[in-house]
């Protein structure tokens, strides 16, 4: 159980007393956005504090020392600035590239084959004219909306390059002038390559219950209650940021103060078979969701959440996949360019009372603005116009495929079908070749509100125009009718409650095809990250016979230096130096000629050997 103290509660909230005050929270030279995006019982990032703010650190009180923590790795001080590629030199680099030009000068030690770097992209008039934002439409920023976390694969020192390890997912330019935009608000902003100097590694939650205690509130006053009710205590349950290959599975998680789980600069995690039931706040300032900020190519399955306000994508999340949860709150692609997310085999069952109206007090949304008369539908899609209160628009491809989701239209009704085609994917913000916004007659929308159940599919910016016949565009398949092997939820009553019970999300049972024998299947290694004392590495196992495998069972040894400190994907038992490491109910499937993996991080340099697959 969780009690905010004084050095933990915000003791700066906006004047109006509606939310916490990130401008009045700051010491010296830090800014209380520092911290962004906020305090919480779990906080995974790095303490490290950058030498030209070890003075102010010391000085600091109790409650604002975390302003400074983490600085090793903010873009301002580790970043580098970058340079135009040769015979395009206003970027440098465009999408599809995963070659990064960086500027001539600057120290390259922090930037290492295998470390982790985070390409930013300066915003530009040119970006923000895409979204169908103008100057006149709101307070455009000079800020890196398009970023993306990446595993650096070869450094040039002499080129004054470096490789990442998969192709970028949008242009860089050098600047937020270089790519032909007059500059935003007078000044001229620089894209970074920004090295994680000290990222965390590994971490790993499970089989825990928490909860943040409030004296003098109720719990059932939060229910459909999307307002603040106690803004200083709007602390987070657990916060991942500038952190990597880590995970939350079997937690159950009530009435936290806002977040249960969010992550800012977060890469390769996994939040699996989880319950999420309430928030004290859910209102002013984007309070109170279950949400991926900035976070890429992770896994969220299995979760069950209950009376939040959304379930969010936003600020360039990316490569994502949301599969098997049941949410009684709509999936919010809430804005900032996050794009190439797949939502699929999902139950969202949303209430008449799941809106922004249902509010007693310190409501209204993210930007700062009140609320509507709208009510959330299973869907919400930023429009740039309305996002750009808080980012941008919602990016391209966000695809949506064979999930069960319904509305309760008006108090009272029964629950109407969303997107009811379950075998055809809808590609939001496409095109069919590249980023389209949604429009109406050919005019862009100014809001998702109010427009859920226009057509958008036939060149209005949801492609609808391809279906497919399987279960899962993500999970393979042993046979022609594959089963999910993700925690599946069960489908949603015909007429369900106000606020549906949670339901059980049970692991899909073994197929029973019988398995490959084990001399088919081989072995082979990626290392992922590196760092002085260790480093992480996934394990790729694959079935090269003509039969499929239903369970599969890895072993190696590793010197006496070295040990196993965490893992995922997999179940593992060590005895001395030796380690075995089992599948898990959503990865034994193993089909002819595929692969299916596990990782680990080890404490120590060396390598494993005797690398066995059965």
């Amino acid at each position: 159980m969780f009690r905010p103290d004084a050095n933990t509660r915000y003791d700066a909230l906006t004047a109006d007393g509606s939310d916490w005050d990130e401008d009045g929270s700051g010491y010296g030279s830090a800014a209380g956005g520092w911290i962004w995006p906020g305090r919480g019982l779990f906080r995974v990032q790095s303490r490290g504090v950058y030498t030209s703010y070890a003075s102010e650190y010391a000085a600091a009180p109790a409650n604002r020392k975390d302003l400074f923590e983490g600085t090793v790795n903010v873009h301002w001080k580790a970043g580098l600035k970058l340079r135009g590629k040769t015979g395009d030199t206003g970027f440098a680099a465009r999408q599809g590239d995963t070659v990064v030009h960086l500027a001539t000068s600057g120290s390259l030690s922090a930037f290492t084959v295998g470390g982790l770097v985070n390409i930013r992209a300066a915003n530009s008039l040119n970006f923000y004219a895409q979204q169908n934002v103008t100057p006149a439409d709101g307070t455009l920023q000079n800020i890196h909306m398009r970023q993306q976390i990446f595993t650096i694969t070869a450094v040039d020192s002499t080129n004054r390059t470096i490789t990442v390890d998969k192709p970028l997912e949008y242009d860089v330019p050098v600047t937020s002038t270089s790519d032909g935009s007059a500059a935003i608000n007078g000044a001229v902003y620089d894209s970074k390559a920004a090295p994680l100097v000290d990222p965390v590694l590994g971490v790993g939650f499970e089989n825990f219950a928490m909860t943040q205690d409030m004296p003098g509130l109720n719990a059932a006053d939060a229910v459909h209650n999307y307002g603040n009710m106690s803004p200083a205590d709007e602390m987070h349950g657990i916060v991942f940021k500038w952190a990597a290959n880590s995970w939350v599975r079997g937690i159950s998680a009530t009435m936290t103060g806002s977040h249960p789980i969010v992550s800012e600069e977060a890469y390769r995690l996994q939040i699996v078979g989880n319950s999420f039931d309430g928030s004290w706040n859910k209102g002013k300032g984007g309070n109170g969701y279950f949400r991926g900020s900035r976070v890429w190519d992770s896994l969220y399955a299995g979760n069950v959440s209950r009376n939040l306000r959304h379930f969010t994508f936003q600020w360039s999340a990316s490569g994502n996949v949301v599969i098997g949860n049941d949410f009684d709150s709509d999936v919010n692609l809430h804005g900032g360019w996050e794009r190439n997310n797949l939502i699929e085999l999902n139950t969202v069952t949303v209430p008449y009372e799941h809106r922004s109206g249902s509010c007693t007090a310190n409501c209204g949304e993210e930007g700062g603005g009140g609320p509507d008369a709208s009510t959330w539908f299973p869907i919400w899609w930023g429009a740039g116009k309305k996002a750009v209160k808080w980012s941008g628009s919602s990016g391209p491809r966000n695809v949506f495929f064979n999930n069960t989701m319904t509305k309760q239209l008006t108090a009272g009704a029964a629950y109407t079908p969303y997107y009811a085609d379950r075998q055809r994917i809808y590609q939001f913000g496409w095109n069919g070749t590249g980023w389209k916004h949604l429009d109406s007659g050919g005019t862009p929308i100014p809001d998702w509100a109010s427009r859920e159940q226009l057509d958008y599919t036939g060149g209005h910016g949801v492609d609808a125009t391809r279906t497919d016949p399987a279960q899962s565009l993500f999970l393979k398949s042993l046979t022609g009718t594959p089963s999910p092997s993700a925690p599946a939820s069960p489908s949603a009553p015909a007429s369900p409650s106000a606020s549906p019970s949670p339901s059980a999300s049970p692991s899909a049972a073994p197929s029973a095809s019988p398995s490959a024998p084990s001399s088919c299947l081989t072995a082979r290694t990626v290392k992922t990250s590196s760092w002085s004392t260790g480093y992480g590495m996934d394990v790729f196992i694959k079935n090269n016979c003509a039969t499929a495998t239903t369970a599969w069972r890895v072993e190696f040894d590793l010197p006496a230096s070295t040990t196993v400190s965490s893992s995922w994907s997999s179940t593992r038992t060590s005895s001395a130096q030796h380690h075995t490491f089992v599948n898990v109910a959503y990865n034994g499937d193993i089909a002819p000629g595929q692969e299916e993996s596990f990782g680990f991080n080890a404490a120590g340099t060396a390598n494993p050997y005797n690398i066995t697959p059965r």
